[in-house]
């Protein structure tokens, strides 16, 4: 069953004390079971974005006691900075990234405002997907007028809050209020201009921005508001869906940035919103000089970039991982202003921190002698799997040199297809190179389970019939993606650039080597299974596989054989 894990992304009013910021990020750690992603301070903001993901119980109480402390160390009535704030903790957003619907991540976050409120009574608002009040959705609204705006707001029976005091007392004047949401992943993310004009900036922005601008009659800045016939000012909307921006000048960089917040990236992607600022900027006589990430990003977002720049230039899009994410950086600029580390800002990296080691993670000389020691894991199946992502590496190798080739340009999509078929099989290989160790892991821990009772006797042979499945399941699974990655390196082999011929036919013997091997493997482990049925089905399936794959080999070595 998948795990459910939402992730909170509290924005605190305070971005230059270090020592402040990191004994309020720290509390979360106190909570077991909720990982600290990231703390991203702003200077100039005088802010600071915190990231941590967890249970969703377990990450209300993370938010709570990182509230309560910030509610003890920042005070909102000597507060400055240039972005948009009304609280100590200004905003805590809940977002749901696996096992949970947005639905019910804002029942959790209903009950966490309830408990800041009588809590710690600090007022506050619920908005976007936990509002329950349709003028509250959009944060803006709810944080209109900020903090120094507060004391008249709470006059207001409009903006009574949703939960926490009524008035603006003493303890308030300290905390200030908060907004608490639940909502899809949002995206912070600045862009620079080569301008110290804020007002510049702006207009970019607002040329963007879902929202627009501010209709007005003759002069386009200067000139009278446009009103509809409610009294309500007409907008020119921008060009891009789900998008919000302003424009500021940061003085720590020296620049105006347009700062915007990406709030539904399936809309509207971080590339997409830097090109369209690239354009704009340049007609304006302005130029983009790069862009700033805020916070954490979904590993997708990145590679989707590199897809996108990668498109532009007409070259091959089945390239390593690695090599997308340098591709994204360089093509956004963001590592204009300061280094940009994908292991501290991909919340796929993150999260990957603390699992156990890899063998594909070892170097080839450490995988080789892991396999040679007297460990008998990993074994056959792991290398089958191994030497399978060696072979379509090989070929996915002359579909991106075929792709390059001077005067084969009509064809690099083809070839960029074929690429990126070739790194999806290398990628399920290489998780399967892995998970044959973990499988025959399964049944060395089935066999240690007591035996004195007989329920637990009973108990541990089902345990080892249910792992050695799993583990005979493995390999059988190798065998099927070793067999149909042959059709990358037979498509190169008959149309791939002809010099690398011999690499594409050691791709084909090592896929096929790979399949003979997690055969052999499937036979040995299926051989001690009590389920004869399931026994039957697996070998005969497997079997045909084999005959598929050494009948491939045959074929595509004439093909070789011939053209050499």
């Amino acid at each position: 069953m998948e795990k459910r894990l939402i992730e909170c992304v509290p924005n605190i009013s305070e971005g230059q004390n270090t020592d402040k910021i990191n004994t309020i990020a720290s509390v979360v750690e106190t909570v077991e079971g909720v990982k600290l992603l990231d703390v991203d301070p702003g200077k100039a903001t005088n802010r600071t974005v915190i990231t941590f993901v967890g249970e969703p119980q377990k990450v209300i109480e993370a938010a709570f006691l990182l509230i309560k402390k910030a509610s003890e160390l920042i005070d909102m009535s000597k507060h400055k900075g240039e972005h948009p704030r009304f609280g100590a903790t200004d905003v805590c957003p809940l977002v749901p990234v696996s096992g949970i619907t947005l639905e019910e991540t804002a029942e959790f976050a209903h009950k966490l405002g309830e408990r800041v409120g009588n809590e710690l009574g600090i007022p506050g608002y619920f908005y976007e997907k936990a509002a329950k009040n349709k003028r509250r959705i959009n944060l803006a609204h709810c944080r209109s007028g900020e903090y120094e705006g507060l004391k008249d707001k709470f006059k207001d029976p409009e903006w009574t809050p949703d939960f926490g005091p009524s008035e603006f007392n003493d303890a308030v004047r300290k905390t200030g209020a908060i907004a608490i949401s639940a909502r899809d992943f949002l995206i912070a993310y600045n862009i620079n201009l080569n301008t110290t004009s804020t007002r510049r900036a702006n207009a970019i922005a607002f040329d963007i921005r879902e929202a627009g601008r501010v209709k007005r009659e003759g002069n386009p800045v200067t000139g009278k508001i446009v009103l509809d016939p409610q009294g309500e000012p007409e907008r020119i909307p921008g060009k891009l869906k789900a998008v919000k921006g302003i424009g500021w000048y940061i003085e720590e960089y020296g620049i105006a940035q347009i700062s915007y917040n990406l709030t539904n990236i399936s809309i509207t992607s971080m590339h997409e919103a830097f090109d369209e600022t690239c354009k704009i900027a340049d007609q304006r006589g302005l130029r983009v000089t790069g862009s700033e990430l805020i916070g954490l990003i979904p590993l997708k977002a990145m590679l989707d970039a590199a897809d996108y720049f990668l498109t532009k230039q007409e070259r091959s899009l089945g390239i390593s991982e690695s090599e997308k994410i340098k591709i994204a950086v360089k093509s956004l600029g963001l590592d204009d202003l300061k280094p940009f580390h994908p292991k501290e800002k991909i919340i796929e990296y993150l999260l990957e921190k603390d699992e156990p080691p890899k063998l594909v993670n070892l170097t080839a000389t450490a995988l080789a002698e892991e396999t040679a020691s007297e460990s008998i894991a990993p074994g056959g199946g792991s290398i089958s799997a191994y030497v399978g992502a060696l072979g379509v590496s090989l070929g996915t190798m002359v579909a991106n040199l075929s792709a390059h080739k001077p005067g084969w340009d009509d064809q690099w999509e083809s070839f960029s297809k074929w690429a990126v078929k070739g790194q999806e099989y290398k990628n399920k290989l290489l998780f399967l190179v892995d998970e044959d160790t973990r499988s025959f892991n399964r049944i060395i821990d089935a066999i240690r389970l007591p035996k004195t009772s007989a329920e637990e006797k009973m108990m541990r042979l089902e345990a080892i019939e249910n792992a050695t499945k799993y583990a005979t399941e493995i390999p059988f699974q190798v065998m099927q993606v070793a067999c149909a990655s042959m059709e990358v390196m037979e498509a190169m082999i008959k149309d791939g650039l002809p010099n690398s011929l011999s690499d594409a036919a050691v791709g084909i013997l090592c896929a096929k080597t790979a399949v003979s091997g997690a055969y052999f493997n499937v036979r040995i482990n299926a051989k001690d299974l009590k389920d004869k049925t399931f026994v039957e089905d697996i070998l005969d399936k497997a079997g045909k596989i084999y005959q598929q794959a050494k009948d491939i080999e045959r074929s595509v070595i004439q093909i070789v054989d011939s053209k050499i």
